[in-house]
């Protein structure tokens, strides 16, 4: 067997704590469960542009990259429920969501994202992170809808 067919595949997921993320991340587990592949969640944060580029704190004293973690961490809870054999990476990264799920997805064999995240406009079927994602990402990409 060559070394590129021992290598575990990597899918990665953009996770916003939305429904859409959450079961974005559901199909993603599934599908490492039917391939062995590892799968790296990866929510990204801003700072809103009220606070400015300097403040890394929220008003109660909470910082962004704390609560991004939080938040990814009941992402995981939610859509790791009866799948307790898939192992799965969480990573926070300060940056646009778009571009960081992008880069982080280098090399990959998957990108998986929601239809619609947080900030999304309703109605519309196809969000602007996914948009991007599809766009211009490297590997493969399935956008997972909210909705059945």
């Amino acid at each position: 067997m060559d070394q590129s067919a021992q290598a575990q595949q990597r899918i990665v997921v953009g996770v916003d704590g939305s429904p859409a993320s959450v079961k974005a991340l559901g199909w993603a587990l599934g599908q490492a469960e039917l391939t062995g592949a590892k799968v790296e969640a990866v929510q990204a944060w801003e700072v809103p542009v009220m606070y400015g580029t300097g403040m890394m704190v929220l008003p109660g004293g909470e910082e962004f990259d704390a609560a991004a973690k939080r938040s990814l961490e009941a992402s995981i809870a939610q859509a790791a429920e009866g799948r307790p054999n898939v192992q799965v990476e969480a990573t926070t990264v300060a940056g646009h969501p778009a571009k960081t799920v992008i880069d982080l997805a280098e090399g990959a064999d998957l990108l998986v994202v929601g239809s619609r995240g947080h900030g999304g406009f309703v109605g519309t079927l196809v969000g602007s992170v996914s948009q991007y994602c599809v766009a211009h990402a490297t590997c493969p990409v399935v956008v997972v809808r909210d909705q059945d």
